[in-house]
C-alpha cells in the first residue's frame, strides 16, 4: 500500500487518536471493554473524577465513535463500539508493515554499500 493511501486510512483514525490521547478517556475504555454497559455514575464510581467530568470523556469518546449510549428508563447505559479501534490497529499495522520495509531496504543498501 503506498503511503498515499495509509495517510488518507490514517485521517479516518484521527479522532480515534485525539480521544485516546487522554489518560482518563482511555481508562474509560478499559471499563466499558469489561461489561456491556454502565451508566455514567457507575463509571465515576470508578474514577477519581466527577460524574460530569465522566459525562464530557464519554461525549468526547462518542464523537470519535468509540461509545454508543442508550436510554433504559431513566438510566442512559454506555457501551464500547470497538470497530474504530479496529480501524486504527489497522492503521497501525500497515504503516508498521510500511516502516519495516523501508528499514530492510536501508539495511540492504547499507550492506551492499560496504
Amino acid at each position: 500500500m503506498s503511503g498515499r493511501a495509509t495517510s488518507a486510512q490514517g485521517a479516518g483514525v484521527g479522532p480515534v487518536f485525539a480521544a485516546l490521547a487522554d489518560p482518563t478517556r482511555r481508562e474509560v475504555v478499559a471499563l466499558l471493554a469489561e461489561r456491556p454497559t454502565i451508566t455514567a455514575s457507575a463509571l465515576a464510581t470508578q474514577l477519581p473524577i466527577s460524574r460530569q467530568a465522566i459525562a464530557k470523556h464519554l461525549g468526547a469518546l462518542a464523537d470519535a465513535g468509540l461509545v454508543e449510549s442508550a436510554r433504559e428508563g431513566r438510566e442512559t447505559r454506555y457501551r464500547l463500539t470497538p470497530a474504530p479501534l479496529s480501524a486504527a490497529r489497522e492503521w497501525m499495522a500497515t504503516t508498521e508493515a510500511q516502516w519495516d520495509a523501508r528499514l530492510s531496504r536501508l539495511a540492504e543498501h547499507v550492506q551492499g554499500s560496504r
